[in-house]
Parts: C-alpha cells; sequence; structure tokens
C-alpha cells in the first residue's frame, strides 16, 4: 500500500520508511511536521498516513494534523506513534475518528511483521491499540471494593484485552488457540458482567464500547 511518514526525528523517519519499503510499501514521502504532510496529501493519493503525536506544530501537532486529515481526507488511514501509552492521548485520537486508524508505541512498530500487520488492520477500518495500553486498562490495580472488571476470570480478561486492542473475534481466536464459537462465549459473557449491550453491531462499536467501560471505570 501506499504511505506517507511524517516525524519530525530524522533518524526515525528515515529508519521508518526503510522498514515500510522492507515490508512491501511504497513510501510517497517523508516530512518533518503536519503542515508539510498535508501538503504532501493534496498532491498524492495514500492509503495510511504515519504521524508521530509529538511534533509540529505545536507539542501534540500529530493530533492536530490527524484531525485534519479525517476532515480533508477522510479515506486515508491514520497510525499515530508515541513514545509512551499514554490514555489520555488514546481517548483524543478516538474524538478525530473510529475507523482506519490507530494508536502504537515507536518501538512496538520497529519490526516488519508487525508493522504490516497494524497496517493491514487500519487500511481494513479496524482500530489499532497499542497492545500495552490495552492490557494497563484492562489488568490495573482495582479499588478497594472490587467492580465488576474483578468478577471477570483470567480467560475472559484475556479477551477483553484483545477486544480493547481492536482485534476481531477471528483475530483472538487465533492468539488464543481457540474456536471463534469459544470466542463469542467469552464475549458474551463479559458483556453481560460487565452490563454493556449484547446486540450485534459495528466492530468498531464494540471496541468503543468496551474503551469507554474501562474509561468510565478508570475514573470512576
Amino acid at each position: 500500500m501506499d504511505v506517507a511518514v511524517a516525524d519530525d526525528g530524522a533518524l526515525f523517519r528515515e529508519g521508518l520508511q526503510l522498514l515500510l519499503g522492507a515490508a512491501g510499501h511504497t513510501v510517497v514521502g517523508g516530512v518533518e511536521d503536519g503542515d508539510r504532510l498535508l501538503e504532501l496529501l493534496e498532491r498524492t493519493t495514500v492509503d495510511v498516513a504515519i504521524l508521530d503525536i509529538r511534533m509540529p506544530p505545536g507539542p501534540e501537532g500529530g493530533l492536530d494534523t490527524a484531525a485534519r486529515i479525517r476532515r480533508r481526507h477522510p479515506g486515508v488511514g491514520l497510525l499515530l506513534l508515541s513514545q509512551h501509552a499514554e490514555a489520555h492521548y488514546l481517548f483524543q485520537l478516538l474524538e478525530v475518528g473510529t475507523e482506519r486508524i490507530g494508536y502504537r508505541l515507536k518501538d512496538q512498530v520497529a519490526g516488519v511483521a508487525v508493522l504490516a500487520d497494524t497496517l493491514v488492520r487500519i487500511a481494513a477500518g479496524e482500530i489499532v491499540i497499542e497492545p500495552v495500553l490495552a492490557a494497563n486498562l484492562v489488568n490495573r490495580p482495582g479499588p478497594a471494593a472490587p467492580g465488576p472488571l474483578a468478577e471477570l476470570n483470567e480467560r475472559e480478561r484475556e479477551v477483553l484485552r484483545l477486544m480493547a486492542e481492536g482485534r476481531s473475534n477471528a483475530g483472538i481466536a487465533a492468539a488464543l488457540f481457540v474456536s471463534v464459537k469459544s470466542v463469542e462465549k467469552y464475549i458474551a459473557s463479559i458483556f453481560t458482567k460487565l452490563d454493556l449491550p449484547a446486540e450485534p453491531a459495528a466492530h468498531h462499536r464494540r471496541v468503543l464500547a468496551v474503551l469507554a467501560y474501562l474509561r468510565s471505570d478508570r475514573v470512576g
């Protein structure tokens, strides 16, 4: 697929372009800030744009640039990269959009297989969330009075974590070496225990429901 890269760190930007080439993607351009990325997208069609969250213009220029891209080029997938897994970045990103979008750590995409998987999932319309962040949201220590998360067994927590990463039922089944039908049963149990709507919905809406619950439980 055709990919554009924006990062104000020249070494990382050039390294990522080499990695993308090794993965079989075409890098249409690499720039150092959001304004130049918008200029590039006005001239060139891309499938996914990769942006550093903390790049010009502004301290969190990647998020602002992502919002501008989504308004002007709604069909372009967005992958935001950061040095640290921050929940507030994730929830700001989800205000930009809930489809064809991802948030990953820089050091976790420094491999062809992981980067390729991330880009394919974004291009297919999925939400892709950094696994470390999803695990932190699901497995963080609970309050003195246990909430619904404490009712989940170990396997249900594993499924919830993978759901929070944006994995499909088939993706969860492959990760856990179980059948899709078993995953569906685990998810039904999770939604019952967390009092979340269980009716069929678009995949990204299911992920958003999980994240909304985890966010409310985090601040509750």
